[in-house]
């Protein structure tokens, strides 16, 4: 290897020799000379000064005769192969990227701009394919900012269509490479992308100005997304910071990014109804809106850089309950990603006890709003990933503050319907027992409300069912845990927490209606009592008192914790088929 150095120039000179007088057998010349490039590449390593140094000094002369060379026919000749082939020498160093990006620059300002466009396209996707080092990506990046600048015509399109391989080539890599120095360098080339689409945008006008500005708005949103998937916070700011300074010439504002009426304007514009699209390049870019405002909420330089002021957006939100539900589905981006930080989930949990408050009129409860809740919903589920999830004791507690608070925001009317999905759709049997105490909670706060006026429940209850909490669907719910859809038992000991919880429930409802003298829920019907009973109640007697048993005969550690677990579920089971038994010689 040591040797190599003194070898390679020759070879390489009689190649390029060869090349510049092949005019009987250009392809032939070609091939030799990116064959030979190719095992220079293979050999190359960082951390080896002899390698490095025959790729550096193979660059330095194949750059030495790209520039003097102005026979178009010579780059007509490369302009398929070599930009690739040089690339593969961009994570060998610095001085070798140096000397690769200005290869390319050569190539970009001999051949037509659609010509490289294509070129650089297939280079990225073909690499891509191949894997390994990732090296070429940084230089072919760079290709594309200098191409943009050269496009004469049909902008629009070519852009759009280049994004599509360059965030394919972006996701896939930044997911791999685990070297923070190089993803700072692929996307310090990914943002200067985006200054070139600037660039471009800025000589043109009416339609295709409009178009490319979208394109760039949406560009830059997926690459904030991106960045703040890939870094830790400290290391993603500047990145945020130099992305924010694009909101203004974009439209963008901070309120419509928390709501998404921004984004939805754009990518009509953009996408149109091209989903394949849409999967390609801007998957993320709803999260990449919601965690714009969230940075601007973290940093005040990131909020200046966007010209935005925080503190009008949180007032409108405040004040505007359509506004501040359409930005919890928003946040449901960020709170319910796998790669983000905690520290930025932590932000958005902090930026929704910010919206709270406001002097909103009690919305209408016999209004219709089904529109609202898939949002709800789906922000309600992110929190419950953050409360299970996070190893941060403080922000579970704000976390679980939020998401009551949000409950309370949705009215009563769709308030269950919203619990009862949340139970279903929940694997977890600690978060179903909260669910159960909060809805536990809820029917309480209801009937202390209108504790006194028996004929006002009554009546209320008679002319709107759906907005009391006291129908027939909390037996259902119940029965959802007690006796579950694919029939048996409860499974025990992972479903413990949601079985008690669920006999607590059943306990207080019977209990209520007993004191109250009504049956909102039916629970008191002879149908229903048997039901309990015979289905709910004594199968799962049987199967505690066999758990139990067997337990008790044991001495080890498990078998006294699985005791003092069973205790309490044992306890509240018995006290329910007593109820149940005393309700049901009553009915008799």
């Amino acid at each position: 290897m040591a040797d190599q150095p003194e070898q390679s120039s020759p070879v390489l000179q009689q190649l390029l020799l060869s090349l510049s007088q092949s005019a009987d057998q250009p392809e032939s010349s070609v091939s030799d000379l990116i064959d030979f490039l190719a095992s220079i590449s293979a050999q190359s390593d960082p951390d080896n000064q002899d390698s490095e140094a025959t790729a550096f000094k193979t660059l330095t002369q194949l750059h030495h005769f790209i520039s003097s060379q102005s026979d178009q026919a010579i780059f007509d000749q490369l302009q398929f192969e070599l930009p690739k082939a040089v690339s593969e020498f961009g994570g060998v160093s610095e001085r070798c990227l140096e000397v690769v990006e200005s290869i390319i620059d050569r190539f970009i300002s001999m051949c037509g701009a659609r010509d490289m466009l294509a070129v650089l396209g297939e280079a990225l996707d073909s690499l891509n394919k191949k894997g390994g080092d990732y090296g070429y990506v940084v230089p072919l990046l760079s290709g594309f900012s200098k191409v943009f600048l050269s496009l004469q015509r049909r902008h629009f399109e070519q852009v759009r269509q280049a994004t599509r391989i360059i965030f394919k080539v972006l996701k896939g890599v930044s997911s791999e490479l685990e070297d923070e120095a190089e993803l700072q360098k692929m996307f310090d080339r990914a943002v200067g992308i985006a200054d070139s689409i600037h660039a471009v945008c800025m000589k043109l006008e009416g339609g295709v100005h409009e178009k490319l500005s979208a394109l760039l708005g949406l560009y830059v949103l997926e690459i904030v997304a991106l960045v703040s998937m890939n870094f830790e916070a400290s290391s993603s700011q500047a990145f945020v910071l130099q992305l924010s300074s694009f909101f203004p010439y974009c439209g963008f504002s901070y309120l419509g990014l928390i709501t998404g009426s921004d984004v939805d304007k754009i990518s009509r514009i953009v996408i149109g109804d091209d989903k394949d699209l849409y999967v390609d390049s801007f998957v993320d870019v709803k999260c990449g809106a919601s965690v714009s405002v969230i940075w601007g909420h973290a940093s005040n330089e990131v909020a200046t850089a966007a010209h935005e002021d925080l503190t009008a957006v949180k007032n409108e939100l405040q004040n505007n309950q359509t506004k501040r539900w359409q930005a919890f589905g928003m946040l449901k981006h960020i709170l319910a990603s796998v790669t983000l930080p905690w520290e930025l989930k932590k932000h958005a949990i902090d930026f929704l006890h910010s919206i709270r408050g406001g002097n909103i009129s009690p919305c209408d409860e016999h209004s219709d709003f089904s529109a609202d809740m898939p949002g709800l919903f789906a922000a309600l589920q992110a929190i419950q990933m953050v409360i299970m999830y996070t190893a941060d004791t403080e922000l579970r507690k704000n976390a679980f503050d939020a998401f009551k608070w949000i409950l309370a925001d949705i009215p009563t009317c769709h308030r269950f319907d919203i619990l009862k999905a949340l139970i279903t759709k929940s694997d977890s049997s600690s978060m179903i027992a909260i669910l159960f105490d909060i809805v536990k909670g809820e029917m309480h706060k209801e009937s202390c409300e209108k504790m006194g006026n028996g004929r006002a429940l009554r009546e209320e209850h008679n002319a709107h069912p759906r907005s009391s909490l006291w129908t027939a669907s909390i037996l259902e719910l119940v029965e959802f845990i007690l006796r579950p859809p694919k029939g048996g038992p409860p499974s025990f000991p992972e479903q413990t927490d949601s079985v008690l919880s669920a006999l607590n429930l059943y306990r207080y409802v019977l209990i209520a209606e007993s004191r109250g003298k009504t049956n909102y829920t039916g629970v008191l019907s002879r149908s229903n009592l048997q039901k309990a009973y015979n289905e709910w109640l004594l199968p799962l007697r049987t199967l505690v008192t066999v758990i139990v048993a067997k337990n008790k005969n044991e001495s080890d550690e498990l078998a006294v914790d699985t005791l003092c677990t069973f205790n309490p579920v044992e306890l509240v089971l018995y006290r329910c088929i007593e109820l149940v038994e005393e309700k049901l010689k009553e009915s008799t």
